[in-house]
């Protein structure tokens, strides 16, 4: 191209949304080094300090979501969805796009009606295997549908689907056991335990492991514990006895490439990002569904591992009771690590984001 591609990427609100959409950025520098690239997200949203953090500009909307009870806030969000259009309008007039990436979440809905109304070349990545409602409800206007499961035509035109796999950081992967033992303190004697109740934390999980300390630490295994940033300043107090035993609780934890180096067993939601990643990175895992997301997806994301012997499942309402006896059963037993370990790398799709990004350009080009 002779001139340099210019690409706004809309979306956010989880890590969910946000590490996919930094990923396809990433390729699309590597690529095309020129690339001018614009993130578009909702004010008060995680991905207004994630994507700074990750080298990029980005632009907040005063966006947010129906509240399912009767608020205030619901009275307002027309004008706020109407304000939100107007201003994508004019970001995409100044920033003038040859296309935009949606990735769901509140952000990606006004610009892609505001791009779309332009016949600005389009494209959607659907992360999950139930849809979620912007991108369903876009589904139409845009050009191309990236997706990580089969079976999404029951949601998007059967035409516009593209099977890629989920966008995960490569880099997840390549992270050095040795560097990571030694970034985080651990002992390379020792079992190690992670726990990742995705970017905003877990309940279930926290509440489970917390319980679980003394048992941890009678057992002799390691923990690295991110809680999310509600519950860390009480995981903080709690783990701080054990700290010792390297047992350490971790708001939010940047060097997730050395976390999952140093882990032998991980335990973790089935959110979508979740699930791409511990195929990518070849872990044995326990995975427990949150129960409150739309459709219960993430049961069927985690199912699309347990159904081939890739992972453990153990659900919600189970956890308190069981997720410590089994998560203890399968650190001690090396055999069955390496068997889930081998059969979820079978399941992983390393190249989703260079596809997703070919798709990209050939979007463009048509």
């Amino acid at each position: 191209m002779t001139n340099p591609l210019r690409v706004i990427i809309s979306g956010g609100g989880t890590g969910g949304h946000i590490f996919p959409a930094v990923a396809i950025a990433n390729e699309l520098r590597r690529r095309l080094p020129d690339t001018e690239i614009l993130f578009v997200g909702a004010n008060g949203r995680m991905e207004m300090t994630r994507v700074p953090d990750a080298g990029y500009k980005i632009v907040g909307l005063d966006i947010s979501g129906l509240q399912r009870r009767l608020t205030p806030q619901n009275f307002m969000f027309p004008v706020r969805v109407f304000r939100s259009v107007r201003k994508a309008g004019r970001l995409i007039e100044e920033f003038r796009p040859d296309v935009v990436v949606g990735v769901g979440g509140y952000a990606s809905a006004p610009v892609l009606l505001a791009a779309t109304s332009r016949a600005i070349p389009s494209l959607i990545q659907e992360q999950n295997s139930y849809a979620g409602l912007v991108n369903k409800l876009l589904a139409r206007r845009v050009g191309r549908i990236c997706v990580a499961y089969d079976g999404m035509e029951k949601f998007f035109p059967k035409d516009k689907i593209v099977l890629t796999g989920n966008p995960v950081r490569t880099e997840i992967a390549d992270g050095d056991r040795a560097e990571a033992l030694q970034f985080f303190g651990l002992n390379p004697d020792k079992k190690t335990l992670l726990v990742v109740g995705g970017s905003l934390g877990a309940r279930t999980l926290n509440l489970a492991t917390a319980a679980a300390l003394q048992r941890l630490r009678d057992a002799g295994v390691q923990l690295l514990w991110q809680t999310g940033k509600l519950y860390f300043p009480e995981a903080e107090r709690l783990a701080g006895p054990y700290q010792a035993d390297n047992l350490y609780a971790l708001e939010f934890i940047k060097r997730m490439d050395l976390a999952y180096a140093a882990a032998d067993v991980v335990i973790s939601r089935a959110g979508a990002l979740s699930v791409s990643e511990l195929c990518l990175t070849g872990k044995a895992s326990i995975l427990v569904p949150s129960p409150n997301v739309a459709e219960d997806h993430q049961t069927k994301n985690a199912l699309s591992l347990v159904s081939k012997g890739a992972a453990v499942l153990i659900t919600d309402e189970h956890a308190q009771a069981r997720l410590y006896d089994e998560a203890l059963r399968l650190l001690g037993d090396t055999e069955r690590q390496q068997q889930l370990s081998t059969r979820v790398r079978e399941l992983a799709r390393p190249n989703a984001t260079a596809i997703i990004v070919d798709e990209l350009l050939r979007l463009i080009k048509s």
